[in-house]
C-alpha cells in the first residue's frame, strides 16, 4: 500500500498553505458541515447545483485549443502546431486573450447563477503542451511541437493570453496538459506504462509544464492517461505534490484526463476498485476529476484509505477556482464587462488571418517558382483543397465564413483563372468530401438547399457548393440552432463509369445529448437512408455508367449533433483524369495535399493503409496522393505542392518545385495561402517539428526515449529540418557578439541582420548551443546531443534595413541533463549558432564562448 499513502506531514503542509490564501479561507469556511456525498459531487467533472452553497449546475470541461471550441460560432484559429509554426509568443498571447474574451462573452450571455453543461464554462482545457516527439502521434497536431523551449515559450504566451493580467480575478482558467509523458500511440492509452530515463523526464518531457507554471502562471494542469514507471500519473506523488507543488511552487488545482482516474483500477490495475484509485489519486496530488470516479471518495473515507481532511483540501482548491473567476461565493468579477457580441468580431477575424499567414510555412522554392505572377492560370487539385474539416481540425469551433484554399485562390487570381479537379482520395479506403464537381443544380456546381425553422417555414434558400456543414450548436443566419430542417436537392454527376462508395455522416454529440438528428437519402429515384446515423457513417454501394441522376439529402436537425457531410470514393482512375486534363489547360498547378482530421486525431476508429486508430503507421504521403502527384509532376507544369497537415509528411521533394506546408490553418487558411502564393503576404513561419524522409528514420513508436529523436537527438539527414523556413527576400547576418561570464550567469547575443532583398519580410532569428565536450561518466552517451535551441526572436525589416538583434540566454537554456535527471550549466567552451534555422541551414554564423566557475546545478 506504499504507493496509496502519504505522509501527515505533507498533508498537513499543503493544508495549511491552502488555507493561507484569503479566497481558499473563505471556500473552506462553506464547507464545514457539508456532507461527503454533496463534497464528491462538486468534484467531478458534471457538478450538480448545490442551492445551500450558492452554486449552480457546472460542468467543468471546456475547450479552447485554438479558438472557443463546440459551443456554436468562434473565431476559429489554426490548429495548435500551425500556431507552433508562428514562433510568436507574443502573438500567442493575443490569441489566448481572442478565446478568453469570446468564452466570456458566450459565458455573459446568461444569468451569472444559470446552470452551465458542458463547453459553457470559464474553465479551458488547453493548451495541449506535450512534446510531439513521434510524427505518428496522431495529436501531436495539437502540439507545439518538439522542442521544450519553443513549446513553453508559446505556452507561456498563450496562457497569459487565457488568463488576463490579474490572477486573482482571470478572464478564464488555463489548463496545461497532459502531464506528463504522453504522445501515444492512441492505443492502449488507458493503460499504457512509460518507461523513461530521469534524463529524457528532465530534459524533454517536463521543462515546458515547469515553464507553464513558473512563468506563464498557469492555474491548472491536467494529469495524463498514462503510468510512469508502474505509477499512473494522477497518482503519482513523486510528479504532483513533490515535483509540481513542492519544488514549482504550484499552487492552483489538478485536473485528471477524463476518466483517468477510473483507469487506475479498470486498466493499470494499480488500485482493486473505484474507491481505492479515487483515494490514491487525492492522496496524489489530483484535486478534481473529469468522469466520475471520485463519487466514490465517501465509501473511501469510510474505508479509511483517505481522510475527509484531504478530500477538503482537494475541494477548497477546486472551488476557489470558481470564486476566483467570480462565478461562486459572492467573488468580484469585473469581466461581466464583456459584451455577448464580442465574438467572432472583425479584430477577431484579423487576428485569425494574420495568424494564418505567419503559420504558412515556406520549405522549398526551386527556381523562384513562388510568389506567383498576376494574371496566371491555376489548377488547383488536391483533395485538401475544398474541404471545411481541414481548416477546422479538432478541438475546434464553428467557423462563421471558412474560406477554403480552392474559395481562396479563386478569390485571389479570379474564379476565371482557376480551374479544379478533386484528383484522388487521401488515402487508399477512407473517404472524401463529395467535391462540386459532382453535383449540379440550375446549371451551377452544388446543390439547392432549402432551409426551414420548427414550424416549416422557409427561411433561407441558396445553392450549396458542398455538403459539408459543421453545425455544432449553431445554425445558418435567422435559424434556430436547436430546431431546423433542410433539404439539398440536384443532380449526381459521376466524372464515369463505374462502382464507386456514396457516404453520409452526421458528427454526434456523445454527451447532453437528447436526440440525434433524422438524415435520409434519395438516389435516382432510390431511398439509401432514412433516419438517425447511429453514431456511425453509413456507406452506399453505387455503380453508373456516368449518367447524371437526381439526389436528395433531407436533414431534421435537433439541437446537439454537429453537422452533416456528403462523401465518396470515386470510381478508380476517374478523378485523376480530371485532375490532368484540368493540369493541361493551367500554367501552374497547386496541388494541395496532405492528411486530415479524418485521418489523424484522438482515438479515431479509422484503419487504412498508413493510419490506425488516429495514430500513423507511416509518414510518407499516402500512396493515392503521392502517385497522383508523380503524374501530375510528368505533366511538364511547375507544380506547387500545398500539404495541409497536423504533422510532418515525408514526400518526394523531386515531384514539386515549390511546397508550402499549410498545417490546418483556420477560418481565414484560404486566403492566407492565397495571400502567400501571390506574394501579398511574404512567408515567415518556421517548422517546429522535424520533417523526416522515411518511416525507417524513427525509433520505435512505444519507445519513449529520446535516441535519434527530434532535431536535438537525431543524428540522420530530415526532409526539411526543425526551424526550417524559406522567404521571398533574403536576409543576412554580421558576426555576432557574445558576453558571457560563468555558468551562473545569462549569456548575451547580439547580431545584426539586415533584408538584403527587395521585399519587406519577417525573419526568426534562432541561437542553438552546442555545450562543451562532458566527462563520460557524466552524462549518458545516450541520446547524443547535437544542439538545442536557446532562444529565439522575429524581427520584421523593410528592403535594405538593418537591426541589431539581441537575444538573452538564461543558464537553464544553456544546461545538459545527466543520466540521473539532474540539470547542470557546465563549465568550459561554448559554440552558438545564431541565423533563421538550425546550423548550416540558411543564412548565419558561429561563435564561440567560455563559461568559467563550477558546474551550476539548477533547481528542479
Amino acid at each position: 500500500m506504499r504507493l496509496l499513502l502519504a505522509s501527515s506531514a505533507l498533508c498537513l503542509a499543503l493544508a495549511t498553505a491552502a488555507h493561507a490564501d484569503p479566497v481558499n479561507e473563505k471556500v473552506a469556511s462553506a464547507l464545514k458541515g457539508v456532507s461527503l456525498e454533496r463534497k464528491a459531487a462538486q468534484l467531478q467533472s458534471t457538478a450538480p447545483a448545490d442551492p445551500a452553497l450558492g452554486l449552480p449546475a457546472y460542468d467543468w470541461w471546456n475547450e479552447g485549443l485554438h479558438g472557443l471550441a463546440r459551443n456554436g460560432v468562434a473565431t476559429v484559429f489554426p490548429q495548435a502546431i500551425g500556431l507552433a509554426a508562428t514562433w510568436d509568443p507574443a502573438l500567442m498571447e493575443r490569441v489566448g486573450t481572442v478565446i478568453s474574451t469570446e468564452a466570456r462573452a458566450r459565458f455573459n450571455a446568461q444569468s451569472p447563477l444559470a446552470d452551465r453543461r458542458i463547453y459553457e464554462g470559464l474553465t479551458i482545457w488547453s493548451p495541449n503542451i506535450n512534446i510531439f516527439r513521434d510524427p505518428r502521434w496522431g495529436r501531436g497536431q495539437e502540439t507545439y511541437g518538439e522542442d521544450p523551449l519553443l513549446t513553453g515559450s508559446l505556452a507561456v504566451g498563450f496562457i497569459k493570453g487565457l488568463q488576463g493580467p490579474d490572477l486573482a480575478h482571470p478572464r478564464v482558467i488555463a489548463t496545461a496538459k497532459h502531464l506528463a509523458v504522453h504522445s501515444g500511440p492512441e492505443a492502449g492509452r488507458d493503460s499504457f506504462d512509460v518507461d523513461v530515463s530521469p534524463q529524457d523526464l528532465e530534459w524533454t518531457y517536463l521543462p515546458q509544464f515547469r515553464m507553464a507554471v513558473t512563468q506563464g502562471h498557469a492555474l491548472s494542469l491536467m494529469c495524463a492517461y498514462n503510468a510512469i514507471a508502474g505509477t499512473p500519473v494522477c497518482a503519482s506523488d513523486a510528479l504532483l505534490n513533490q515535483r509540481v507543488r513542492k519544488d514549482w511552487g504550484f499552487d492552483g488545482f489538478i485536473v485528471s484526463d477524463c476518466d483517468a482516474i477510473g483507469n487506475i483500477w479498470q486498466f493499470h490495475h494499480h488500485a482493486f476498485d473505484a474507491a481505492e484509485a479515487a483515494a490514491a489519486a487525492i492522496k496524489g496530488g489530483t484535486d478534481f476529476n473529469c468522469g466520475t470516479a471520485y463519487g466514490a471518495l465517501p465509501e473511501a473515507v469510510r474505508r479509511g484509505l483517505v481522510s475527509e481532511a484531504e478530500v477538503d483540501r482537494a475541494l477548497t482548491r477546486s472551488l476557489a477556482a470558481r470564486a476566483r473567476l467570480g462565478i461562486a461565493f459572492g467573488q468580484a468579477n469585473p469581466w461581466a464587462r464583456i459584451r455577448p457580441d464580442q465574438v467572432d468580431t472583425p479584430d477577431h477575424r484579423a487576428l485569425a488571418l494574420e495568424a494564418a499567414r505567419k503559420a504558412m510555412v515556406l520549405v522549398q522554392n526551386n527556381g523562384g517558382v513562388l510568389p506567383l505572377k498576376p494574371g496566371v492560370r491555376l489548377a488547383v487539385i488536391g483533395a485538401n483543397a475544398d474541404d471545411l474539416a481541414v481548416l477546422e481540425a479538432n478541438y475546434h469551433g464553428t467557423a462563421a465564413a471558412p474560406v477554403t484554399p480552392l474559395e481562396g485562390l479563386r478569390a485571389r487570381f479570379g474564379a476565371d483563372h482557376v480551374t479544379y479537379a478533386q484528383g484522388s482520395v487521401l488515402a487508399e479506403g477512407a473517404p472524401v468530401i463529395l467535391p462540386e464537381t459532382a453535383l449540379s443544380a440550375g446549371g451551377k456546381p452544388g446543390l439547392a438547399g432549402e432551409y426551414r425553422d420548427a414550424a416549416g417555414k422557409l427561411v433561407l434558400a441558396r445553392q450549396d457548393r458542398r455538403i459539408d456543414f459543421n453545425f455544432t450548436r449553431s445554425a445558418p443566419k435567422g435559424l434556430d440552432p436547436q430546431r431546423f430542417s433542410a433539404s439539398w436537392s440536384g443532380m449526381l454527376v459521376p466524372p464515369g463509369p463505374g462502382a464507386w462508395r456514396l457516404a453520409i455522416d452526421a458528427p454526434q454529440c456523445w454527451k447532453d445529448c437528447h436526440r440525434h438528428d433524422d438524415v435520409a437519402l434519395w438516389v435516382g429515384g432510390q431511398q439509401l437512408h432514412a433516419g438517425p446515423l447511429g453514431g456511425a457513417r453509413q456507406e452506399f454501394a453505387l455503380t453508373s455508367d456516368g449518367t447524371p441522376q437526381p439526389i436528395r439529402l433531407d436533414l431534421d436537425h435537433y439541437g446537439d449533433d454537429e453537422g452533416l457531410r456528403l462523401l465518396w470514393l470515386p470510381p478508380a482512375g476517374a478523378e485523376e483524369a480530371r485532375a490532368l486534363a484540368v493540369a493541361r489547360d493551367a500554367d501552374v498547378i497547386v496541388a494541395v495535399l496532405g492528411l486530415s482530421p479524418d485521418l489523424e486525431g484522438e482515438a479515431l476508429q479509422v484503419q487504412v493503409p498508413g493510419f490506425v486508430g488516429g495514430d500513423r503507421s507511416e509518414i510518407e504521403l499516402p500512396r493515392p496522393q503521392a502517385d497522383l502527384l508523380g503524374r501530375l509532376r510528368a505533366t511538364g507544369k511547375p507544380v506547387v505542392a500545398v500539404l495541409a497537415t497536423g504533422s510532418a509528411v515525408a514526400m518526394d521533394e523531386n515531384l514539386a518545385d515549390a511546397v508550402v506546408v499549410a498545417w490546418y490553418p483556420g477560418e481565414a487558411g484560404g486566403t492566407a495561402l492565397a495571400d502567400t502564393l501571390s506574394g501579398a503576404s511574404n512567408p515567415s513561419g518556421r517548422l517546429p517539428v522535424t520533417f523526416y524522409r522515411h518511416t525507417t528514420d524513427l525509433p520505435a513508436f512505444v519507445d519513449y526515449g529520446m535516441k535519434e529523436r527530434t532535431y536535438r537527438f537525431f543524428s540522420g539527414k530530415p526532409l526539411w529540418g526543425f526551424g526550417h523556413g524559406l522567404s521571398y527576400t533574403r536576409f543576412a547576418y554580421a558576426a555576432p557578439q557574445v558576453r558571457a561570464a560563468d555558468t551562473a550567469s545569462p549569456v548575451t547575443l547580439s547580431v545584426q541582420v539586415r533584408n538584403a532583398g527587395d521585399r519587406a519580410g519577417e525573419d526568426v532569428i534562432q541561437a542553438y548551443v552546442v555545450p562543451p565536450v562532458v566527462p563520460h561518466d557524466a552524462v549518458l552517451t545516450e541520446p547524443v546531443l547535437q544542439h538545442q535551441l536557446a532562444g529565439f526572436t522575429r524581427v520584421n525589416l523593410a528592403p535594405g534595413t538593418m537591426q541589431t538583434v539581441t537575444l538573452t540566454l538564461d543558464p537553464r537554456s544553456l544546461s545538459v541533463v545527466d543520466r540521473r535527471g539532474t540539470r547542470r550549466v557546465l563549465p568550459g567552451s561554448y559554440k552558438a549558432w545564431i541565423g533563421d534555422g538550425q546550423p548550416g541551414d540558411g543564412p548565419g554564423t558561429w561563435v564561440t564562448f567560455t563559461l568559467a566557475g563550477q558546474a551550476q546545478e539548477m533547481p528542479k
